[in-house]
C-alpha cells in the first residue's frame, strides 16, 4: 500500500476542480491546470476532499497512484500558493537584468544569455546576483530553473557560478606550492 497515495487531497475555499472521467482540472487564484490520471486509478470527490484508489493491484497500479496523487496535490497547491524557486549569482561581473519579461544574464561569456519565460513562470530580479523563478506548474518552475543554472553551474575552486539560494558547493583545495 502506497502511503502517498493513501492521503486524501484537501481542496481550499477558492478552488474549483472539476472532474471529467480521468482528467482533472483545478483552478484557482494563480490559475488553472488540467491533468489526465492514468486509466488504473479511480478519482473520487467528497465534498472538499479527493482520494484516488487504484482499480486493480498490479504494479503499474500501484506505480501510478502515489504518483497521480502527488501531481493532482501539486496542481493544487500551485494554483493557490505557487510555486517559486531562487538562484544565486556567485562570481565577479555575473549578473542578471530584467529586459521586458524576458532575463538578460550577463555570466562571463562575450555576449548576454536571454531567456524567455515559459507560458504561466515569471521572472523577477530584486537584485542583481539573486532571480526569483514562480508559477503554478511545479515541474515548469524546476525545469527553468534547471536550465539557467546548467548555463554556468558552480565550480569547486572558486565556487563561481549560478546556484540554487542555500546550495552548499564542495569547495576543492587549489595547487599546493
Amino acid at each position: 500500500m502506497s502511503r502517498i497515495g493513501k492521503k486524501t487531497i484537501a481542496i481550499p475555499k477558492g478552488v474549483t476542480l472539476t472532474l471529467d472521467g480521468q482528467t482533472v482540472s483545478v483552478k484557482g487564484p494563480k490559475g488553472e491546470r488540467t491533468w489526465t490520471v492514468a486509466e488504473e486509478i479511480e478519482v473520487k470527490q467528497d465534498g472538499d476532499e479527493l482520494s484516488l484508489i487504484p482499480r486493480s493491484d498490479t504494479q503499474r497500479a500501484r506505480a501510478m497512484w502515489g504518483l497521480s496523487r502527488t501531481l493532482v496535490d501539486n496542481m493544487v497547491t500551485g494554483v493557490t500558493t505557487g510555486f517559486e524557486k531562487s538562484l544565486d549569482l556567485v562570481g565577479v561581473g555575473y549578473r542578471a537584468a530584467m529586459k521586458g519579461n524576458a532575463l538578460s544574464l550577463q555570466l562571463g561569456f562575450s555576449h548576454d544569455v536571454d531567456i524567455q519565460p515559459p507560458a504561466g513562470v515569471t521572472f523577477a530580479v530584486p537584485k542583481q546576483t539573486e532571480i526569483k523563478i514562480s508559477g503554478a506548474d511545479k515541474q515548469a518552475v524546476g525545469q527553468i530553473a534547471a536550465v539557467i543554472r546548467k548555463l554556468r553551474p558552480p565550480e569547486p575552486y572558486k565556487g563561481k557560478g549560478v546556484r540554487y539560494s542555500g546550495e552548499k558547493v564542495r569547495r576543492k583545495e587549489g595547487k599546493k606550492k
